[in-house]
């Protein structure tokens, strides 16, 4: 009798835990589908990343073309800004 409750027992543990192996929170589907929303979540990061990095180089380009047109303004053209002084000390 009392090995007919242990085995009894030991099934119905089994079949609890099957169950939660193949439906609920942590099942094998769940897990699968949270993976491919984590992958997909992934790559729009990769996307997103690469805008980025493509923004920071225009606004890098942007701030150094500035500076570099100024730059050749002031040395080619002689071009000053508002209450400044241009000294030569001739070439």
């Amino acid at each position: 009798m009392a090995a007919r409750l242990v085995t009894a027992l030991l099934v119905g543990l089994l079949v609890v835990l099957h169950a939660q192996l193949w439906s609920g929170r942590g099942s094998v589907g769940n897990v699968a589908d949270m993976q491919r929303k984590l992958d997909e979540q992934k790559a729009s990061n990769e996307v997103a990343r690469q805008a980025n990095e493509r923004l920071a180089a225009e606004v890098r380009d942007l701030q150094e073309g500035l500076e570099m047109v100024e730059e050749k303004a002031r040395l080619e053209l002689g071009m000053v800004k508002a209450n400044e002084i241009l000294v030569n000390y001739g070439k």
